[in-house]
């Protein structure tokens, strides 16, 4: 699969980083498809299109191996294995905007911003992530995520209100 993925790109440099990317990613990438679909075939067709997502945005990427770049593939693959939810199983579309978060993750302990974030739904911290550590802008995060400016925009102001509710529950 990897050589098919080569003939996309152009360049040597281009190619050399995604396959650096594909070999260092593909196994969390299935992991976290598969954690959310629960079907490894359908796992293994989001992996698929989260890759051809990067490939697509293969510039922004400047370093394979840092957290920014893990957190980056991690929320294409989330949203791939999202986006096949929402098409493929009418009888849940209803229910995910509000009920399905993706991944949860541990708090990290110790209270402050990094609980904070870590308990906010997976769609509302990847947004976050996206747009404050990672600095895309919301057009930029619209065409990644395949969402409308205007969704982006909406979903990050309330993920910041959730974010501040709780940073204001936990200070009192």
């Amino acid at each position: 699969m990897l050589s098919y993925y080569l003939l996309l790109l152009e360049t040597d440099d281009d190619q050399a980083k995604f396959e650096q990317l594909y070999q260092t990613y593909k196994g969390l990438l299935f992991y976290v498809a598969n954690q959310i679909l629960h079907n490894e075939q359908d796992a293994e067709d989001c992996v698929h299109q989260a890759f051809l997502a990067i490939i697509e945005n293969l510039d922004k990427i400047s370093e394979v191996r840092c957290p920014k770049t893990r957190a980056y593939v991690v929320i294409i693959v989330e949203r791939k294995a999202l986006d096949w939810l929402r098409k493929n199983r009418r009888e849940w579309a209803a229910d995910m905007e509000g009920t399905f978060y993706g991944v949860e993750i541990p708090l990290p302990g110790g209270g402050g911003l990094a609980d904070a974030m870590a308990s906010l739904p997976a769609n509302y911290r990847e947004l976050l992530l996206l747009r404050y550590d990672n600095g895309y802008s919301s057009r930029e995060m619209a065409k990644m995520l395949g969402m409308t400016h205007d969704a982006v925009r909406k979903q990050l102001w309330r993920a910041k209100q959730m974010l501040q509710g709780r940073l204001e529950t936990e200070d009192k």
